[in-house]
């Protein structure tokens, strides 16, 4: 499967200057320390309460040149959340937009071929195959041009929340699916770390979690999911037959979820 590829707009930071690591790793719920040199890896940025900021990609160019990419939409509330805290720190922060391809379906084999091309960027969880590029130095090759909808089964599939979309400002990171790759529990202390690891040391789950379920017929964004006459959770994105939806921690949702 040689895979697909398709362009999509993300916003995009810059944080530069001599304190630009020290201050990122102080400030997100990853361990930007141990980042190196060429290396990505994502990162939740999280409100002092603990709720969820915005979900960033975090490319270290150099010790003193790091590149954040989100969401569309999140940029500008990423960057002046950050720099509520850069206090007599040397680094600055700018903010702006960024067309992307993303490239998805592909095989391992493929995966690694991609990833090792300049200006690679690997996207999603490893097993996910998934590789991003900036629109201006991406080849086509012999992949094949996807749609809209080719892109958002894959993102269905692999359990990727959309901020905005599958978890919003008012999300916990417990509830998200995303703390096996966006959130040290070995780093230090950042802003939101708190609840992080109450929750973690007692084992806890969040009242709610995002699964990737079958949908009903006819199911849509917004609407609720009912299991044996009872409404267990509420659909965040709907493709084809399958869905991410807000499942209540006390349901039994095996028989609809996939993987579980």
């Amino acid at each position: 499967m040689t895979g697909f590829y398709v362009e999509h707009d993300r916003d995009v930071l810059n944080v530069r200057g001599s304190d630009a690591r020290k201050f990122l790793h102080s400030q997100l719920a990853n361990d930007v320390a141990s980042l190196k040199v060429g290396e990505s890896q994502y990162s939740l940025l999280l409100e002092p309460t603990g709720k969820i900021t915005s979900l960033l990609r975090v490319h270290c160019k150099s010790d003193e040149d790091f590149v954040l990419d989100c969401d569309a939409g999140f940029g500008e509330v990423s960057a002046t959340r950050l720099s509520r805290f850069k206090i007599r720190i040397k680094c600055e922060i700018s903010s702006g937009a960024q067309r992307f391809v993303a490239v998805r379906g592909l095989s391992a084999t493929n995966y690694a071929e991609h990833l090792a091309r300049n200006s690679a960027l690997s996207a999603w969880r490893e097993n996910d195959c998934a590789v991003d590029f900036v629109a201006s130095e991406f080849v086509v090759g012999d992949l094949r041009q996807g749609s809209t909808e080719d892109f958002e089964l894959a993102r269905v599939m692999a359990k990727w929340p959309t901020m905005g979309v599958d978890m919003t400002t008012n999300s916990m990171p417990a509830e998200t699916g995303l703390t096996d790759c966006a959130v040290s529990f070995t780093k230090g202390c950042y802003p939101g770390q708190e609840l992080v690891e109450r929750m973690d040391s007692r084992g806890a789950t969040a009242p709610r979690q995002l699964r990737l379920i079958r949908a009903e017929v006819g199911a849509s964004a917004g609407a609720p999911v009912v299991l044996n006459g009872e409404e267990i959770g509420m659909y965040t994105s709907v493709c084809q037959e399958f869905g991410l939806a807000l499942i209540k921690r006390s349901a039994d949702s095996r028989s609809i979820e996939i993987g579980a």
